[in-house]
């Protein structure tokens, strides 16, 4: 159980912050910097969810948030072979599988793609294309810490299959893909115009 009663502690004034083993860290520390992106990411799904997509997004995004502070508590508490008094919160492989079968049952009903897709079209696919775009970004940030660091490797294949659901649900917000913009590769090459 998570209790906090005072939101500012003046511990970090100094440029520093505690992970979840209480091991003090710069703020800049590789660490801080993956799981800090983690908490982008899902303030952007806050953003998603607050333009109203359909509802079963809507009741995917609430389950991925949760789990993205599983992932941050993930990140949080540093790998280690010596044990702990508490086991760490750690991501696991039914968290993956079970992005993996929304993708699949959320495919099902798009048609196959002919071209890439322009972000854009709805104000919730366009939202999602930045949520699929910040999720990428916080794949690499917690690749960055892995080159590093061990961490759990359910996390980094999390944020992997996320990026993807995230792509189709944009489609999906789309109208199934319907009102989905596709590229057309160099055709405002020509100078003429």
């Amino acid at each position: 159980m998570v209790y906090l009663n005072c939101i500012y502690t003046k511990t970090g004034d100094l440029g520093e912050t505690s992970l979840g083993d209480g091991q003090r860290v710069p703020k800049t520390d590789q660490r801080i910097v993956a799981y800090g992106t983690v908490d982008e990411l899902n303030s952007v799904l806050g953003c998603v969810l607050a333009v109203g997509p359909p509802t079963e997004i809507v009741r995917m995004l609430t389950s991925i948030q949760n789990d993205l502070f599983d992932v941050g508590a993930d990140l949080c508490v540093p790998e280690t072979d010596t044990p702990r008094a508490h086991t760490p919160l750690r991501v696991t492989v039914e968290q993956v599988a079970q992005l993996e079968r929304w993708i699949d049952s959320a495919n099902e009903k798009l048609q196959p793609l002919t071209s890439f897709i322009l972000p854009g079209g709805s104000i919730a696919s366009a939202n999602l294309h930045v949520a699929r775009t910040v999720c990428r970004r916080t794949e690499i940030e917690v690749l960055r810490l892995a080159q590093v660091e061990r961490i759990n490797l359910q996390v980094q294949i999390y944020l992997n299959r996320l990026s993807d659901l995230l792509f189709v649900l944009a489609r999906c917000a789309n109208h199934d893909g319907k009102s989905d913009v596709l590229w057309i590769p160099g055709a405002n090459r020509n100078t003429d115009q």
